[in-house]
């Protein structure tokens, strides 16, 4: 067994991106706008949004962001606009976004737990969003450790809230796996001396993570074989 602990991002990794951000970020850009199409295309520009298409470009910040960064970007093209009552309001309805796990997770995990690994996830998202998006998917107990963005260790790719889970268990950084879809996921655990896995589930391509991976999977199904080569 290569690793005692795996740590995996959210979104991009345990949910497939596409199939759950860009349907809801079209939705989320259109209510916001309340029916101005010139203010819905600002917004989408704003956070790098392909409206026509439905969804967001692939350099997109939103990607590996935090939900402050995104609150921040829609403020600053809706006049009078909040931006904390923005952030409050993407928060809550990210937390009942559809889901679309890229395998079914609860066998998944339950098989990686039988063989004695301590689990993590460590978004940029806030912490609020990630435990109702895992309860919804049935998961949330299967972790050992939840942390967002607002969670009091930092974002990625800070490595602060990486070895904040492998000091919460007693691992060394070393025999830990970050699993993500983006640099940010991949760098964050490069720092915090883990071994690192990019997953093809998020809006990166192979050749952009790969430079900064041990290993470039098709998705998190395949960790288990790869655990134990």
């Amino acid at each position: 067994m290569r690793a005692d602990g795996i740590l995996f991002d959210k979104d991009g990794t345990l949910f497939d991106f596409a199939a759950t951000w860009n349907v809801w970020a079209g939705g989320m850009i259109r209510g916001f706008a309340n029916g101005d199409d010139s203010l819905a295309r600002a917004i989408a520009d704003a956070l790098v949004f392909d409206l026509d298409a439905g969804s967001f470009r692939p350099e997109s910040f939103v990607i590996a962001g935090t939900n402050r960064e995104a609150a921040e970007a829609v403020a600053r093209v809706m006049p009078g606009a909040d931006v904390d009552l923005i952030e409050q309001r993407l928060m809550q309805d990210a937390a009942v976004a559809p889901l679309v796990p890229p395998v079914p997770l609860v066998p998944f995990l339950d098989g990686l737990a039988a063989r004695g690994l301590r689990l993590g996830v460590m978004t940029n998202d806030s912490e609020f969003s990630a435990r109702a998006q895992l309860k919804s998917a049935g998961v949330e107990s299967h972790f050992d450790f939840i942390a967002g963005f607002d969670s009091g260790y930092g974002a990625k790719p800070d490595p602060a809230p990486l070895l904040a889970f492998a000091d919460l268990h007693k691992l060394r950084p070393a025999r830990v796996v970050m699993v993500g879809d983006s640099t940010h996921d991949l760098i964050a655990g490069r720092r915090a001396g883990m071994q690192t896995v990019a997953v093809l589930t998020g809006m990166a391509e192979a050749g952009e993570l790969a430079p900064h991976a041990d290993v470039v999977l098709p998705d998190i199904g395949h960790m288990t074989a790869w655990l134990t080569e």
